[in-house]
């Protein structure tokens, strides 16, 4: 289908922005019913039992990127050097205030995870995690790191930006009308509170406090940007520094 064609079909421009995420969501929660009936945490488990999300990450990236090729004539990104270099600055920023607890907790030596406020702010040790450590081959070690990246930083933000910018912005301000004739980035108290309270609710209690500033960051990136592509690479380059900071300091439950 030719592009203009695409992007005048509301009901394929629903599905092109909503299907990725589903299936996305979708294959997270059959991740969770695969580890509970294989996972087997012991030292001499073969690699595919110890964390099954090793060979699942890269098989929900082959369906989801599959989607996303298959429905890219309906995406608007208007890529731009000047809103991806303001977003990178902006993913930064943002990233950096998901990274403060877990700072704040090596900052105050903590010996263990607290309670109270604290907990509720995310600060922890976030050890337990996706860990590439498993394998002892250097080249298995460097895929494994590689395709988890590759998730991070294209397939995730791909996904989640064409969501949350790309629909539920505009779904939230006309959900009951034809909510593709709404501009991109509008503003609107209602949607800020919707769709940042949903990308909250996306992710671990933990993350709650970063996922809340992040996201009210790139919504407000969204509106002055009015660009899906500046929003694409602010979440590529917070989770390319997530993914670099966790390697780094050993503290695998951040990604």
């Amino acid at each position: 289908m030719k592009e203009s064609a695409a992007q005048n079909d509301p009901t394929l421009l629903t599905r092109a922005h909503a299907l990725p995420f589903a299936v996305f969501l979708g294959m997270l929660m059959v991740l969770q019913l695969v580890a509970a009936s294989v996972a087997w945490d012991h030292p001499d488990a073969p690699w595919w039992r110890q964390d099954p999300a090793h060979w699942f990450y890269p098989l929900q990236c082959l369906v989801c990127g599959g989607l996303l090729w298959k429905f890219r004539r309906c995406y608007q990104f208007n890529w731009s050097w000047k809103w991806s270099m303001i977003g990178a600055v902006a993913g930064l920023i943002g990233i950096g205030f998901w990274l403060l607890p877990t700072i704040t907790y090596d900052l105050l030596g903590l010996k263990e995870d607290p309670g109270g406020w604290l907990k509720r702010l995310g600060v922890a040790e976030r050890r337990d995690g996706f860990d590439p450590g498993i394998f002892e081959h250097p080249l298995a070690w460097w895929s494994t790191v590689i395709l988890r990246f590759f998730r991070a930083v294209v397939i995730v933000s791909l996904v989640e930006e064409i969501f949350w910018r790309g629909f539920m912005m505009r779904f939230v301000l006309d959900w009951e009308g034809d909510y593709w004739k709404q501009p991109f980035g509008k503003a609107s108290w209602l949607s800020w509170a919707v769709v940042t309270g949903a990308f909250v609710l996306a992710h671990n209690p933990i993350d709650y406090a970063g996922a809340f500033v992040y996201g009210s960051l790139t919504y407000a990136f969204c509106v002055w940007s009015k660009n899906l592509g500046g929003c694409v690479v602010m979440h590529a380059v917070a989770n390319l520094t997530m993914g670099s900071f966790a390697l780094i300091s050993g503290k695998s439950g951040l990604w």
